[in-house]
Order: structure tokens, then sequence, then C-alpha cells
């Protein structure tokens, strides 16, 4: 299967799963734009883990390219330096709950406390700011939106790493499906995902693709991300 149908695939799975693609020039503002050049964000989930986040970021900073990360507010104590390094180095923060909790099917109380000590814990490291959401499994009830205060950050290249465990096989799913605008979901707590992706930053950057921050993406692309909102791409 070649890039361009696994590429209409992974948008189509988006679609139904009720994200919003990057979502319409109406719904952000009448401004969506092609960027001239090509545009790709990569993100990590499930962190910060020492022994692999601090090899991640010696990687990226290595070949200067941006990341986003999606942290579990309990594995912030201990780890506070990678974090603040993450802010430093450019990468962007974001959340993806306190515990790893499946925000389908909770009470409000349990979402705000997932959500809310996250976003206070790295309000107290890293100062004020939006630190956007991942919910973890990529899933929110859509009744409980607009109890997010944030954008929503899902994906639309998942190589299900997790899985695989093998680098070479990670690898080749992301660069199969690879294509401007898109968000590559990996997890920066296994080994192997973090050689597999430093091995595909080095294979689309000698495509000529550039990656960005997730928030680098929308706004190159026009798009102004609004609370409550789940984005799976930085297509217009």
């Amino acid at each position: 299967m070649g890039r361009g149908r696994l590429f209409f695939l992974c948008i189509s799975l988006a679609l139904l799963s009720g994200c919003a693609p990057g979502g319409s020039a109406a719904e952000t503002g009448g401004d969506a734009r092609i960027p001239e050049e090509k545009l790709i964000a990569i993100t990590f989930d499930d962190g910060p883990r020492r022994e692999t986040t601090e090899r991640l970021l010696d990687g990226l900073e290595e070949r200067d390219a941006r990341a986003t990360f999606f942290l579990i507010g309990r594995q912030i104590e201990g780890n506070e330096d990678l974090v603040e390094r993450m802010q430093a180095e450019g990468h962007q923060v974001g959340s993806h709950t306190w515990s790893h909790t499946r925000l389908t099917g909770v009470s409000a109380d349990t979402l705000r406390q997932e959500v809310g000590r996250t976003e206070e814990a790295l309000e107290d490291l890293l100062g004020p700011g939006s630190y956007w959401l991942r919910p973890p499994y990529g899933a929110v009830d859509a009744a409980d939106r607009d109890l997010i205060q944030t954008p929503m950050i899902k994906w639309s290249i998942d190589p299900r790493d997790w899985e695989k465990l093998d680098t070479a096989q990670v690898t080749a799913a992301v660069l199969k499906a690879a294509a401007p605008n898109q968000i590559i979901l990996l997890h920066d707590i296994y080994p192997t995902s973090v050689d597999a992706a430093l091995a595909v930053v080095d294979a689309l950057q000698g495509e000529g693709y550039r990656f960005v921050t997730v928030a680098e993406l929308l706004e190159a692309n026009g798009i102004q991300p609004e609370a409550g909102v789940l984005y799976c791409s930085g297509d217009p």
C-alpha cells in the first residue's frame, strides 16, 4: 500500500473517530492556509522516563527537531529537570492526565481531577500557560468536552509502537504513512520507540521535512485551536 492510500486511510479513520483533522476554515477563523514547506509533528505519550526520555531529548537536539510531549502527571516528580529541558529546547509540553485514566465513562469530578492535577503540576514547574491535552486512548465523551479548557490533540499516524516493540517495524510503519501536516504518535518510555523516532527524523529530514510542535503545525496552517476540540492533524 502506497503512502497516498495510507494517508487517506488515516484521515478517514480520524473522521470516524469524531476528531477534527485541523478543522475547517470556518471553524478556525477563515484563515486556513497551506505552508510552503513540508511540516510534520512527532509526539510522545506516557513519559517522562529518565532512561529513555533523556536519550530522546539528546537525539532531537542533535537533529534540531522539535516535538510535543504529553506527560503523565504523576511521573513528573523526580523528572523535573527533563520537563524543564523540554520547554527550554523548544518542545511543546502537554498533559496526558495524571494517571493515564480513560476519560470515557468517568464522572465529571474524576475528569477534572485527572486533567486539573496535571495542569497544576506543569504550571508549578514551568509557569502559567496552556498545556494541551491528549486524552488517554484518544477518547473523551462528547458531552464532557466542554469541561476541557484547552485544545485536545489526537494523531493521524499510529504505528502501535507499544505493541510491536520493534524499531525497524515501527520506523517502516511511520515512513509509509508520512505526509505533510500529519501528527505521529509514539511513546518515549520504550527504547525501541526512541530508536525508531530518531530514525524517522533522519529519514524525513532527508526528504525535506521539518519537525515542529503541534502548536506550530496548526499555526502554520492558519488553524486557531479551540478548547474542547479534538484535532488529529494540521490539515486545514
